[in-house]
C-alpha cells in the first residue's frame, strides 16, 4: 500500500438537534490499512470550535466498550489514526463499514457524534479454501457434465473483491460461473470433450480466481481428475434454494430442513451422500447435515445480535463422482435476550447547591442488543429528587437539576437509573449515580442567644476569661468556619477593644484591663461573628457587661484635714461639760452597698477616759468634766472602717487643746516641719519653664536662619545677570489699593516688564482688536499695519465638532487594594483608570479625591491621586491598630464645558505588621518602690508564685505570646509557663535558698522579625514579713542633690530667657528700620533717584516662587488698571512713541503725567502700548 497513491476526499456533514447537550453529527470517509497518526480530519475547524474550548472543555472520545481506532489530538483540534484498521476484520463482507463514537466536552457538557466511514483497498488476494480439488469423473460423462468447484474466498467487496475464474488448459473443460443474490458467486466446470480414460485416465487442470482490483490479485488452486468408468448421471437437487427460520435460543439438535437430491442412475451409482461445503467451515460448529437422508440440524448457539442470516452450501454427489449443489438459508428469529446496558459518558462528582435548574449532571449512553420492540429501552429515576432524566437523541440521556438545591438539607444524593427494555418478559438494567451537593456559603452565623449579659469583679485580672459567645453556621468546611470580633463602638470616648478582647476562633471573651466599678459600672457592645465564605456572611449580637464592685476603697477622711506642714487643733474650754461635741470625724467611702457603711471607733488617747467616739456618727464628745490636771496637748487617734470583707479603714489624728486662751495653746503646738512636697513641685515646674523657653529660643533662631537663606537665594538669581540687561527704572509699587480679587490665595503685586523670554512668560500682552499694530522687522523699520486687512485667504471645512456628551467612564466599578502598615509616605497603591469617548480637550480626563473624612480627618490626609495618571499614593504612613481599613471615591473629570464626570469607590485594606511589642501589665514595674512575691519555705512542687499577664496590640499570629525565664537567682526553682506565664517552683524550697530571688521573664509574639519584652520579678522566700523587709528596704537621702539641682535649674531657665529676649529685640529693631526706609520711599512721592533693577527671566519661573501653582495672567490696559492685581509703572523721564488713529508715529518726550484722582487715566492718554524686548531697545532708540 505505501507504493500506491490513493485518493480520498472527506464527506461532511452537520445535522442540529433540539437539546443543547448535542450540537451535531460529522462524518468521514478514509481507506483502511492508514498508517498510525494519519489525520483523519479536522474536527475542531468542521464543528466550528475553538481550539480552546476543546482544552478547557476537556474533550475526549467515548467509544463505549468497542476498541479506540481513532485519537483526538486537543492541542491541534484534529483526528489521528490510533490503531491500524482493517476492514475485514472490523466488518468483515458488511458493506457499508464505519466507525461510530462520540467526542465528549465538559463545563458546559457537550458531545457531537462521528461517524468514519472506512472504504476498502485491495490488500486481499482470491484465496481457496484447499490446496487442491480431485474428482474421478467417468469416462462416459456425457458432454455438458457439471462438476461444482470449490469458491474462491475474497475478504475484500465491491471491485475488490472476487470477480471471475479462469480455466487451463481449457480443451477438455469450460467453466460456467453464477452470480447468486447475495452477491456470492459460484463456479461451476463443464466437460464440453468426451473422455477416454484408455487415452487418458488422469488430468491436471489449473483454476485462477481474479478480483478487479488495482493493481488485480489472484489466486490459483490445482484440479487433479481421475477418469472411471461407467455412471453417467449426475444427482440433481430438487431445489436450487432451501429456507429455514430458527429462533436464536432454540435448543439443539432442532431441526432446520431436509435437503433432498435424485440420480437417474441405478444401484450403487445413484447413491446419493450429501455434505457440507468446506467453504462453510465457520459454520460446521453450529449445523450438520445426514449425509444420507440430507436432514439439517441445529448443533450449536445461534446469536441473532452476531448474525441474522447463515448460508449454507450443500454438496449432493454420487459414488460415480457426479455431484450437485444447492443452498440452504436459515434466518436467525430475535428473542428478548440483551438486558439493556447503560454506559455513564460523563458525571460530575459534584455540583454546587445554588447550580441552575436545568444544570446537566450526567450524560448516559443505553445500548440494547435487541431489535425491534426487544431492544426499545424506557429508563427512570428513583422519585422525590430534584432531579430528571431527558432524552437528547437515540440512545442518549442527560440527568439534569429540576429545582432548587439545599445542601444543608441533603448533602448527597444517590440516583438509581433503571432502564427497561419492551420484550416479554422484559429485562432491565441500573446504574447509581452519587452525587454530592458542594456548600455555597447561603447560611449567616446564628447566635444561640439573642443576647448576652454577664458580670466580673472589679479589680480583675488583665486577661481574664468573662464569658464565651457561640454562634452556628449550618454551612460545610471554610463556609461554616465561625471568626469572632468585636464590632467597632465606643465607651466613655474609648474603644471597646481597650476594655476587652474576643478570641477569633472560641468566642471567649477576655478583659483587656483592670475594671473599677467607680468608674464604670456597666458597658455594652457587640460582637460580629463572620464564616470564611466568599463574600463572607456576618451577624452579630449585643453583650453587656456588668462590673460588680469589691472592698478595694479604703474609707477617706473629709474632715478633719491632715496636713504636713501645719498643726490643726480643736481648742476644748476646761470648762465643758460631759458630752461636750469636740469635733466630728467626717468620711467617705467610694465602694458601693455594704463596702461603703462605716464605723468610728477610739483606736488611742492620751486620756482614753476623757473623749469616746460615737460609732455611726463620728462624732468626738467628753465623757467626764475636763480638770485642772488634765494636759492641755491632747491627741486622739479615731480608726474609720468599713462594712466590707475584708474590710479597710483609714485613721486620723485629732489634736485637742485644753486650755482658756489661745497663747496657751500656741506654745504647745508649735512645729516645723521639712516639705519635701514643695521641693519635689518646685523642681517639676522649673525643668517645665527651662523646656518651654528652650523652645522658643530654638524655632526663633531657625525662623531667622531659614528667612536670611531665602533673601540670600533670591539675590544669587539676581546676580548671575552679570550686567547685561539694560537698567530699568524701578518705583516701588502703591501697594494700599491692591484689591485682591483675583485668582491668587493672597494679596501679591507684581512689576511686568519684556524680556527676550517675553512669549513664554506668566504674563502675556494682547494687541488690541481695534487699534494699529507697529510691526519691527530684521532692519529696524517700523511699519504700522491694520489688522483688518488680511493677507490670506481662509479656507472653511466641513467637520464634525465634538460636543461633551460623553462623561468619564471607569474600567473598574470599584477597586480594592491592599497596603502594609508603617508604609513610607509616597508609595504608589493603585492606578485608577477612565476613558472618555469625546475628543481632544472634552476627552481630556483629570482625577480629583471626593471630599471624604475618615475618622474624622478628612481623606487628603490618607492619600492623594495623580491627577493625569491616577496612581493612588500614600500621604502618611499607616498603623493598622489605628484603622484597619477605610472607603473614598474618586473623581474622574473631563475638559469639557461643562465638565462632565463620574467616581469610583476604592477600598483600601491596611495589612498588619509585627510592629509593637508585647505590653507588660503585671507585675507592675516602678522606680519608686519595690514590689515583691512573697513564697513561704513550706511551699510544695508546683506552687503558683505569680503570673505575668501581657498584651500585644498586634493582630492574629503577630499577637501570639510566648514566655520563656531569661535569667533567675536560682533557676531550678522556678519555671514559666510557655502559654500562660505562670511562674512556679520545679523543686520543693529548702532552708539554702536565699530570701531574695530574682526572676528576668521575656514576653516574646509570633511575628517575623518576632519582638518581646522583659519584665523583672522579685521574688521573697520567707515565712514572715519582717525577714522580707530586712533584705528589701533601701535607704535614700537625697536633699543634697535636691538643692543642686533647683540651683542649676535655675541658673539654665536664667540664661536661655535672656538669650531669648535679645534675639526678640533685635528682629523687632530691624523690622522698625527697614519699616521706617519704606515710609521714606512713599513720602518721596517720585522724585528719589531711579534706583537700577534687573528683571528676573519669567521663563524659568517652576513654581518655586510665592504661587503654589502656575498661573497665566492676561493682561490688557483700561481706563481701570489702577486697580487691577498686575500695574504697570509709568516712565517718568524717557521718551514714549505714540500712534494715533490715523496711524502717524510720533516721538516726543513725556510731560508731565496727569492721572485723575478716581484712579483712572483719561481717555486722551490712551495710546496703544509697545512692549519691546530687550533685543529691541537698541534698534528703537535708533529709530527715535
Amino acid at each position: 500500500m505505501s507504493d500506491r497513491t490513493m485518493a480520498w476526499q472527506v464527506l461532511l456533514f452537520v445535522s442540529l438537534f433540539g437539546l443543547s447537550t448535542v450540537h451535531g453529527q460529522i462524518s468521514y470517509s478514509i481507506p483502511e490499512e492508514m498508517p498510525k497518526g494519519s489525520v483523519v480530519g479536522n474536527i475542531a475547524q468542521d464543528l466550528g470550535l475553538d481550539v480552546k474550548r476543546l482544552k478547557s472543555g476537556k474533550a475526549r472520545i467515548y467509544t463505549g466498550d468497542g476498541t479506540e481506532y481513532v485519537d483526538l489530538m486537543r492541542e491541534r483540534g484534529i483526528l489521528l489514526i490510533k490503531e491500524r484498521i482493517d476492514r475485514e476484520a472490523l466488518c468483515g463482507q458488511t458493506t457499508p463499514c464505519a466507525l461510530h463514537f462520540q467526542v465528549i466536552l465538559e463545563n458546559p457538557m457537550e458531545f457531537y457524534s462521528v461517524a468514519v466511514q472506512i472504504t476498502d483497498i485491495n490488500d486481499n488476494a482470491p484465496s481457496f479454501s484447499v490446496e487442491e480439488m480431485t474428482f474421478e469423473i467417468s469416462e462416459s460423462s456425457l458432454l455438458g457434465a457439471r462438476f461444482t468447484l470449490e469458491k474462491a474466498i475474497d475478504s475484500d467487496v465491491g471491485i475488490n473483491g472476487l470477480q471471475g475464474y479462469a480455466l487451463k488448459p481449457s480443451d477438455v473443460f469450460e467453466l460456467e460461473t453464477h452470480t447468486h443474490s447475495e452477491d456470492t458467486k459460484s463456479v461451476v466446470m463443464i466437460l464440453k470433450r468426451s473422455l477416454d480414460r484408455e487415452k487418458e485416465d488422469h488430468l491436471s487442470l489449473l483454476l485462477t480466481a481474479t478480483d478487479g482490483g488495482d493493481p488485480q490479485m489472484s489466486g490459483t488452486v490445482q484440479i487433479r481428475i481421475s477418469v472411471l468408468d461407467a455412471n453417467d448421471n449426475a444427482p440433481i437437487c430438487s431445489q436450487r434454494v432451501y429456507k429455514s427460520s430458527v429462533l436464536e435460543n432454540a435448543p439443539k439438535d432442532t431441526v432446520l430442513t431436509t435437503v433432498h437430491a435424485s440420480d437417474s442412475d441405478e444401484g450403487i451409482n445413484a447413491k446419493v451422500t450429501y455434505t457440507l461445503s468446506k467453504t462453510a467451515a465457520d459454520m460446521s460448529g453450529l449445523f450438520k447435515i445426514d449425509d444420507t437422508t440430507g436432514v439439517v440440524t441445529l448443533i450449536g448457539q445461534t446469536d441473532y445480535e452476531k448474525n441474522k442470516r447463515y448460508q449454507i452450501d450443500v454438496l449432493a454427489k454420487d459414488h460415480g463422482g457426479h455431484s450437485d449443489t444447492c443452498k440452504v438459508i436459515i434466518d436467525v428469529i430475535d428473542a428478548n435476550d440483551n438486558s439493556p446496558v447503560l454506559n455513564v459518558m460523563s458525571k460530575s462528582s459534584s455540583i454546587p447547591e445554588n447550580s441552575k435548574s436545568g444544570t446537566v449532571v450526567s450524560i448516559l449512553n443505553i445500548q440494547d442488543a435487541d431489535s425491534a420492540e426487544n431492544g426499545n429501552v424506557q429508563c427512570t429515576i428513583n422519585e422525590n429528587i430534584p432531579f430528571i432524566l431527558k432524552s437528547t437523541s437515540n440512545n442518549f440521556y442527560s440527568l439534569v437539576t429540576d429545582g432548587e438545591l439545599d445542601r444543608e438539607r441533603d448533602s448527597a444524593y444517590n440516583i438509581y437509573v433503571t432502564c427497561s427494555d419492551e420484550g416479554v418478559p422484559s429485562l432491565s438494567s441500573s446504574v447509581t449515580l452519587s452525587l454530592q451537593i458542594s456548600d455555597v456559603n447561603d447560611n449567616a452565623p446564628v447566635f444561640e442567644r439573642s443576647e448576652y449579659e454577664a458580670s466580673i469583679s472589679e479589680n480583675n485580672s488583665p486577661g481574664l476569661s468573662i464569658f464565651t459567645v457561640k454562634a452556628m453556621d449550618m454551612d460545610f468546611n471554610q463556609n461554616a468556619r465561625i471568626s469572632y470580633m468585636l464590632e467597632e463602638s465606643t465607651v466613655n470616648g474609648l474603644t471597646v477593644s481597650f476594655y476587652v478582647s474576643v478570641n477569633a476562633e472560641s468566642g471567649v471573651i477576655h478583659a483587656v484591663r483592670t475594671f473599677d466599678y467607680e468608674q464604670i459600672k456597666h458597658f455594652n457592645f457587640r460582637v460580629k461573628a463572620q464564616d470564611g465564605g466568599s463574600p463572607p456572611l456576618s451577624t452579630n449580637v449585643s453583650v453587656k457587661i456588668n462590673i460588680q464592685d469589691q472592698n478595694d476603697n479604703a474609707p477617706q477622711i473629709l474632715y478633719p484635714v491632715q496636713t504636713s506642714g501645719s498643726v490643726v487643733a480643736e481648742i476644748v474650754s476646761r470648762s465643758a461639760d460631759v458630752g461636750y461635741l469636740v469635733s466630728k470625724v467626717v468620711a467617705v467611702d467610694v465602694d458601693s452597698g455594704q463596702n461603703a457603711w462605716l464605723s468610728y471607733k477610739l483606736l488611742k488617747g492620751s486620756d482614753r477616759a476623757l473623749f469616746e467616739v460615737g460609732t455611726q456618727n463620728g462624732e468626738i464628745r467628753t465623757i467626764r468634766q475636763v480638770i485642772d490636771k488634765d494636759a492641755v496637748k491632747q491627741k486622739l487617734t479615731v480608726v474609720v472602717e468599713d462594712n466590707g470583707q475584708p474590710s479597710r479603714s483609714a485613721t486620723v489624728n485629732v489634736n485637742v487643746a485644753l486650755a482658756d486662751s489661745f497663747p496657751e495653746v500656741l506654745s504647745e503646738f508649735t512645729d516645723f516641719t521639712h516639705d519635701k512636697e514643695y521641693n519635689d513641685n518646685l523642681t517639676f515646674y522649673l525643668v517645665l519653664a527651662l523646656a518651654v523657653v528652650s523652645f522658643l529660643f530654638i524655632v526663633s533662631i531657625i525662623a531667622i536662619l531659614s528667612v536670611k537663606c531665602y533673601r540670600w537665594r533670591r539675590e544669587r538669581i539676581f546676580y548671575k545677570s552679570n550686567g547685561n540687561l539694560p537698567v530699568i527704572p524701578y518705583y516701588p509699587p502703591l501697594y494700599a489699593d491692591v484689591g485682591g480679587t483675583g485668582t491668587m490665595q493672597h494679596v501679591y503685586n507684581y512689576d511686568v516688564y519684556g524680556t527676550t523670554d517675553s512669549r513664554r512668560s506668566d504674563v502675556k500682552c494682547h494687541r488690541p482688536c481695534n487699534e494699529s499694530v507697529i510691526s519691527l522687522d530684521a532692519r529696524g523699520t517700523l511699519r504700522p499695519t491694520l489688522p483688518h486687512v488680511n493677507s490670506e485667504k481662509l479656507l472653511m471645512d466641513d467637520q464634525i465638532s465634538d460636543v461633551n456628551d460623553n462623561p468619564p467612564a471607569f474600567e473598574k466599578s470599584s477597586y480594592d487594594a491592599s497596603i502594609a502598615e508603617n508604609n513610607s509616605p509616597g508609595a504608589s497603591i493603585l492606578s485608577v483608570k477612565a476613558r472618555d469617548n469625546d475628543w481632544k480637550q472634552n476627552a481630556h480626563v483629570t482625577y480629583i479625591l471626593e471630599d471624604s473624612s475618615v475618622n474624622g480627618v478628612a481623606i487628603a490626609s490618607f492619600v492623594s491621586v495623580s491627577a493625569d495618571s491616577g496612581v493612588i499614593k500614600t500621604v502618611r504612613s499607616f498603623d493598622y491598630e489605628q484603622i484597619k481599613a477605610f472607603q473614598f471615591f474618586v473623581k474622574a473629570q473631563d475638559g469639557g464645558s461643562p465638565p462632565l464626570s463620574s467616581n469610583v469607590s476604592v477600598k483600601i485594606s491596611i495589612l498588619d505588621q509585627n510592629d509593637n511589642a508585647p505590653q507588660v501589665l503585671y507585675p507592675v514595674q516602678t522606680s519608686s518602690s519595690l514590689v515583691a512575691e512573697v513564697v513561704p519555705r513550706s511551699a510544695d512542687v508546683g506552687y503558683l508564685v505569680t503570673k505575668v499577664v501581657a498584651v500585644d496590640v498586634d493582630y492574629g499570629q503577630n499577637a501570639w505570646l510566648s514566655y520563656k525565664l531569661l535569667k533567675a537567682t536560682d533557676r531550678a526553682l522556678f519555671e514559666v509557663g510557655a502559654q500562660n506565664g505562670e511562674i512556679r517552683t520545679i523543686r520543693q524550697v529548702t532552708d539554702k535558698d536565699p530570701v531574695k530571688q530574682k526572676l528576668t521573664v521575656v514576653v516574646e509574639d509570633n511575628g517575623l522579625p518576632s519582638r518581646s519584652a522583659t519584665v523583672n520579678v522579685n521574688v521573697a522566700v520567707a515565712d514572715s514579713f519582717p525577714e522580707v523587709l530586712s533584705e528589701f528596704v533601701e535607704f535614700n537621702n537625697d536633699k543634697e542633690y535636691n538643692d543642686n539641682l533647683t540651683f542649676y535649674l535655675v541658673l539654665a531657665l536664667a540664661v536661655v530667657s535672656f538669650l531669648f529676649i535679645v534675639s526678640i529685640i533685635a528682629i523687632l529693631s530691624v523690622k522698625c528700620y527697614r519699616w521706617r526706609r519704606e515710609r521714606m520711599f512713599y513720602k518721596s512721592n517720585g522724585n528719589l533717584p531711579v534706583i537700577p533693577y534687573y528683571p528676573p527671566l519669567y521663563a524659568d519661573v517652576g513654581g518655586t516662587g510665592t504661587l503654589q501653582h502656575v498661573y497665566n495672567y492676561e493682561v490688557c490696559r483700561t481706563t481701570d488698571s489702577r486697580k487691577s492685581d498686575l500695574k504697570y509703572a509709568s516712565p517718568r523721564s524717557q521718551s514714549i512713541i505714540s500712534l494715533d488713529y490715523s496711524g502717524t508715529l510720533t516721538h516726543g518726550r513725556e510731560k508731565k503725567h496727569i492721572e485723575d484722582p478716581t484712579g483712572q487715566v483719561p481717555q486722551e492718554h490712551c495710546h496703544t502700548c509697545i512692549i519691546m524686548t530687550s533685543a529691541e531697545l537698541p534698534i528703537l532708540e535708533r529709530v527715535t
